[in-house]
């Protein structure tokens, strides 16, 4: 049997976690699957499933060896059908990352859209309010908030956003609206720690940039909680444009200092290049940027 269909026989049996139900997804007999798999593991010299009398599970060597025949036999698939001249597929496991509200609001929509588009990809999100190392961590696209350094990764610019200042209009009313970034010092505030672009507060002014470390009376580790705390008229917050767009619409949340606000910070999505990109990655960043391009509230610094 050769190497391809041998990776086929493992690939079925992980996902029946059997080796009966592996046989009824090739069409071949228990028996013949067994002799297989045993092969297979006499000739890589390792235990790829580990068996009980009840269950059946890969092991650790079983669960690397089984992504990269994945990753093999999509590859061959797509060899193929270049080779035929058929447009390729996408298809396979996609994982993508971004902000936890990013991904929120502009992400999740477009994964479903383009899942509705492409019934044989499957995607993991995964949303952190921190930078994930994509190869480490087997992440195929990523959305970046802020000036990239010099990854060797593939970029894409689809948008900026702003980073503003805001309090809830009753709360200005009573403590006073700040005229001066150095205003901010004076006032209560509350700090998400989620992000560092919101832990320091850079300012433009006539004299150049500045940058203010307020101290925090509340210290919260998600924007949304510091969002909410500022809404309900607690103090001061530093927030991204986009995550507070709609609460400002609504007289919820009010923009101040927006004269010295610091230059706007630019939206990108990434994936890893240098070879053949599989067409999940390709097709996927294609419709994101396409739609993201097209959003308002990204090409306006956050619809604000």
């Amino acid at each position: 049997m050769d190497r391809f269909q041998e990776m086929k026989v493992l690939l079925a049996v992980a996902e029946a976690k059997s080796f009966a139900g592996g046989a009824k997804l090739m069409g071949m007999s228990p028996p013949s699957v067994t002799r297989v798999i045993a092969g297979l593991e006499k000739r890589l010299g390792t235990l790829l499933l580990a068996r009980s009398t009840r269950s059946l599970r890969l092991t650790e060597a079983g669960r690397r060896y089984v992504e990269d025949c994945k990753r093999i036999l999509l590859d061959l698939d797509e060899a193929e059908e270049l080779a035929t001249g058929s447009s390729i597929r996408a298809r396979g496991n996609l994982t993508v990352t971004a902000p936890v509200m990013f991904g929120e609001l502009y992400l999740i929509p477009q994964i479903t859209e383009y899942l509705a588009a492409h019934p044989q990809v499957a995607i993991s999100a995964l949303l952190v309010d921190r930078v994930v190392n994509m190869v480490d961590e087997g992440v195929d696209v990523a959305i970046r908030i802020g000036h990239l350094p010099d990854t060797g990764l593939q970029a894409i610019k689809v948008g900026q956003i702003r980073p503003v200042i805001c309090a809830a209009p009753g709360f200005l009313e009573e403590f006073g609206r700040p005229q001066a970034p150095k205003d901010v010092l004076a006032a209560p505030i509350v700090m998400s720690s989620a992000s560092s672009l919101l832990t320091d507060w850079q300012f433009n002014l006539p004299t150049g940039s500045t940058t203010l470390h307020p101290q925090p009376r509340l210290l919260v580790s998600s924007n949304r909680a510091a969002i909410n705390a500022a809404r309900l008229g607690w103090g001061l917050t530093r927030v991204l444009s986009y995550q507070v767009a709609e609460l400002v619409a609504k007289g919820e949340l009010e923009i101040i200092l927006d004269t010295y606000e610091a230059a706007a910070l630019p939206v990108h999505i990434l994936y890893q290049g240098g070879g053949r990109v599989p067409a999940k990655v390709r097709t996927f960043v294609d419709f994101c940027a396409d739609r993201f391009l097209k959003d308002p509230g990204l090409q306006r610094a956050g619809g604000l």
